[in-house]
Parts: C-alpha cells; structure tokens; sequence
C-alpha cells in the first residue's frame, strides 16, 4: 500500500487522473449541447401549428412529409409516427406516441447521467488525492529532522491540498453545466408530450362535425306522394 501511494505522489497520478475526467467531461459538455441545443432543437409551437393546420386540411400526407423533412427534431419524428396511424383507432393513435417517445427517448438522454458521474467522481479522487499526500507528508516527516519537520510538514500539505482544489475546479464547471443540459433535456421532453397530445386530441375530434340541422335533415319529409297528372279535363 505505502509503495502505491508513494508512486501515485511521485509520478502525479491523482493529477492525471483528474485531468483525465476533466477532458472525459469537457467532450460530454460539448457533444450534448451541441445535440440538445442544436441538433435537436425546433420551434416547436410553429412547427405543430403547420401540422395541425396541414390536418384540418386533411393533407395528412403533406404533415407526413413535413415531419420527415425535419425526422431528426425529436418532435417531429414523434408527430410523423403518430400521423402513419392516423388512420386507425383511438388506442392506436396514443399507443404510437408510446412507441415514438421509447425512440427519441435514448437520444435526448443518452451520455447526461456520465456529466453527474464525473463531477462526483473527480470530487471523490481529489479527496483521494489529499489524503494520500498527507499521509505521505507525515511519515516523511516522522524521519526527518527535527528543524525542518515544519518545513516539510507545510509544504506536503500545501502539496496533498492541490489535489482537492484540481478536483473541484474540475467538478464545479462540469456539474454546473450538468444543471443547464438536464433543464434543457427536460424542456425538449415536455415540448413533445404537449404538442404531441395536441396532435393526438385533434386526430381524435376530426372526424366529429360540428351538428346542423339542415345538413342532418336536407329536404322535409312528407307522408303524402305525388300524383301523375291525367291531363286537362274537356
């Protein structure tokens, strides 16, 4: 144990390992807000207008089209599988919107749980880091002698203290960033479950008319029947 951690304090191996997780992080930072806040981003209030505009029309075809024109917006993958089941009942309907979110699901969370992870991870091997410097700090100083004990005493836990300050300046900024993706993974979730049981309820309404009267009863009903003419009497 005491040779592992003298070659861990000689070779800054807490060090690496900190910097490590700090690039392992900094590549999630940049690869999840490029997907969540570019790759996946849609006006989502305009794009379930022209939908649901499109289904009024009943051109469920061109809503098809439109949605497969933009089939990497999460969204928009979502209204285009409910649409291909327009046509079916009502269970069919909201069974593919269950279908749809399992898809897009795994896309929108996909590596955000590994930025909690490291945060609580380098935090962990920086105190790690501390306290194996200590350790060696005070047996380096139980050998030593007696004037320079104080000497050697501050700067080892000067040294064993660096470890914990590289581990939070690398959790502070990754957990930080964490907050901001998770609401904005969050936001994206919401947006499909609302413009989607928008989609839903109108697929639903579309086929009920509003009731009137004259088009449920076109002509009057009589019980009488026309009579054929006999011509003029002379």
């Amino acid at each position: 144990m005491d040779s592992l951690m003298k070659i861990a304090v000689d070779f800054y191996l807490i060090d690496a390992v900190i910097g490590l997780l700090g690039l392992f992080g900094l590549a999630l930072i940049i690869e999840r807000t490029k997907a969540l806040y570019f790759t996946y981003s849609l006006d989502a209030d305009g794009f379930t207008a022209k939908v649901m505009k499109l289904v009024e029309a009943d051109k469920i075809d061109e809503a098809i089209t439109l949605c497969a024109a933009n089939d990497k917006k999460p969204l928009a993958h979502v209204a285009k599988r409910i649409l291909e089941r327009s046509d079916r009942d009502d269970h069919a309907i909201e069974q593919s919107l269950d279908i749809a979110a399992s898809e897009v699901a795994p896309g929108l969370s996909r590596n955000l749980s590994y930025l909690a992870m490291t945060s609580n991870v380098v935090t962990l091997v920086g105190l790690l880091g501390t306290v194996v410097g200590l350790i060696m700090s005070f047996k380096a100083v139980s050998f030593a002698d007696p004037s320079q004990k104080q000497t050697l005493l501050a700067d080892g836990i000067s040294l064993a203290m660096h470890a914990t300050a590289a581990g939070l300046l690398v959790a502070i900024p990754v957990m930080f960033f964490y907050s901001f993706l998770h609401a904005r993974q969050g936001k994206l979730f919401s947006e499909i479950d609302r413009n989607s049981a928008k989609l839903i309820e109108l697929l639903k309404s579309r086929d009920f008319g509003q009731f009137h009267a004259q088009v449920a009863y076109p002509t009057a009903v009589t019980d009488k029947k026309a009579r054929p003419t006999t011509g003029k009497a002379v």
